[in-house]
């Protein structure tokens, strides 16, 4: 990731159509990481969008919970960038139960290794 973990708090929300992936700059006065936010958020929407989830899976590890079937369903799958003043956010929704359950499980697996 080109932004610093330590400088950074990443968070994974569920919500009944998906998920919310938030990224905020710990010192909301610091350009620098909200600029590497920002860029490495619209890329991952990006890529995600089309299914692929490489990125997360070269730092998680290739088994992650949910990753197949999200590739797989990328259609199925909204995927919005946005962002904050001192960070992004990227919204994942789907009309799908296995979609949605895909999700649920790749954000628990997010957040138990982000902490």
């Amino acid at each position: 990731m080109p932004f610093d973990l330590e400088k950074t708090t990443h968070t994974f929300t569920k919500t009944a159509d998906g998920g919310l992936q938030t990224v905020v700059a710990d010192d909301p006065g610091d350009t620098e990481q909200i600029l590497f936010i920002r860029t490495h958020l619209a890329s991952e929407a990006e890529k995600f969008s089309r299914g692929d989830y490489s990125d997360p899976a070269q730092i998680h590890g290739m088994d992650m919970p949910g990753i197949a079937e999200l590739a797989k369903g990328a259609s199925r799958v909204e995927v919005i960038v946005a962002d904050l003043p001192d960070g992004g956010t990227i919204t994942y929704r789907s009309t799908e139960p296995a979609l949605i359950d895909a999700l649920h499980q790749w954000f628990e697996r997010q957040t138990a290794d982000h902490g």
